[in-house]
């Protein structure tokens, strides 16, 4: 079992980053909120991880806290929720966030996450919500920041590396194409990052299925 791994950040394209580690680069699958965590590519890192075999092949995901990757096993264990379905919640949702909405019996907010529909959303507040102990959260201390000053802008990129890079990251999350494309253009600038967009794009989207 590989639990953690520390090495130098090649590359990242939302979901996935590259890492250097004694010159083995690693492929890894993250959520958005790992991701806009780590630091400037040719930088140190340190990830706390989860591997999955599956028939078709082997995927590692990473994680910034022990707590997300803690979540994120916790999630898989729930009857029909996949690794790649845990990491569009736990991208579309911060892990203190998705808590509260399992405390609170929030099934309007986890359905606005792709590949959530009602009783995948009422099976996961049901089931999860024994398994919170221990995580090291407080679910009070939740706080999403606000999309408030994006919400007018309006841009689309062509040429943007950071501008494609959101949308095939939002595709990874299980948007379709050109909604992917609407929603990025919803909220990008020129100045913001890949993440950034992607971050935007899901706080967006997510106040307006909730609302």
């Amino acid at each position: 079992m590989i639990t953690q791994l520390r090495g130098r950040l090649l590359d990242q394209r939302p979901p996935a980053l590259i890492l250097d580690v004694g010159g083995v680069g690693y492929e890894l699958d993250a959520p958005l909120s790992t991701h806009e965590q780590l630091p400037e590519r040719g930088q140190e890192v340190t990830l706390h991880t989860h591997l999955s075999v599956r028939e078709d092949g082997f995927t590692l995901y990473g994680f910034c806290n022990r707590n997300e990757r803690d979540l994120f096993r916790r999630l898989i264990r729930i009857s029909g929720v996949g690794p790649k379905l845990a990491l569009a919640l736990l991208s579309g949702l911060d892990g203190r966030e998705l808590i509260r909405c399992v405390r609170d019996d929030d099934a309007k907010r986890l359905t606005a996450i792709p590949g959530v529909g009602r009783k995948t959303a009422e099976r996961l507040i049901v089931e999860l919500r024994d398994r919170l102990e221990g995580l090291g959260w407080s679910a009070d201390a939740a706080a999403v920041d606000g999309a408030s000053a994006a919400d007018d802008a309006t841009a689309s990129f062509p040429g943007s590396s950071e501008f494609e890079q959101a949308v095939d990251g939002l595709q990874a999350l299980g948007y379709k194409p050109a909604e992917a494309v609407r929603m990025a253009r919803s909220v990008a600038t020129d100045e913001m990052s890949c993440e950034t967009i992607i971050r935007r794009a899901l706080q967006r989207s997510l106040a307006g299925r909730s609302g």
